[in-house]
């Protein structure tokens, strides 16, 4: 998914000799922390609500310019990158231009926020398994291999690695809800396994023989 795949072109923008009244009556109307400024039709950099409300209200932008923050990712990126801007930054928008240093549009955080969402598969039905190995040890294909021993496939993997450990944090979304199984084969294989979301086998009897007993009690 690529930065202009996410343009929205709904949100205002204001120029270097608009008053600073003007643009903190925007970020009301629009429940946002940042406006895009432009200078001549360029982008000239994107300004933040704190550093307007320190100004002087009659004032016109272009009297806090050294406060503007040069941020922006250009079209053709792919969505990380503005992902990655938003949060070192605290954006609640990000600007996205062109070759050429004009404003397309922004991205806003609410926006990027459901992508994600979308993108790590969270709409989709399935348990979550969270695992730790030696970076030297870790194989995708290995990992892979055991989660189709147990009849079930792997919908989404991220991976990291601990800065503090060196571990690799292996968070993996398959498309079974009962996982009990696939947590003991990876245990079996000397994976450590940190946390595991999903229906458990023993839960389901637990409530099937609940419900028996409930039956037999109301004969």
């Amino acid at each position: 998914m690529l930065a202009s795949q996410l343009i929205n072109s709904g949100f205002p923008a204001i120029n270097l000799f608009d008053k600073v009244s003007l643009a903190l009556q925007l970020m009301d109307e629009y429940d946002i922390q940042h406006l895009p400024v432009l200078s001549e039709e360029k982008f000239a950099g994107i300004i933040s609500k704190d550093d307007l409300l320190d100004a002087d209200e009659t004032r016109l932008v272009a009297a806090v310019e050294s406060s503007l923050q040069k941020i922006a990712v250009k079209g053709e990126e792919y969505f990380l990158s503005a992902l990655r801007l938003i949060a070192e930054n605290e954006l609640t928008l990000l600007p996205v231009v062109n070759e050429q240093a004009e404003l397309a549009g922004v991205i806003s955080s609410k926006d990027l926020l459901r992508r994600l969402s979308s993108f790590v598969g969270n709409e989709d039905k399935g348990g979550i398994i969270v695992l730790e190995t030696d970076k030297r040890n870790f194989s995708f294909g290995e990992v892979n291999r055991l989660v189709e021993t147990n009849d079930a496939y792997i919908t989404q993997l991220n991976t990291y690695t601990e800065p503090d450990t060196g571990l690799v944090v292996i968070t993996l979304k398959v498309n079974k809800i009962e996982i009990s199984d696939i947590v003991a084969t990876f245990q079996r294989y000397d994976f450590v396994v940190r946390y595991y979301f999903g229906e458990e086998t023993y839960a389901n009897e637990l409530k099937e023989n609940y419900n028996h007993l409930l039956s037999y009690l109301n004969m």
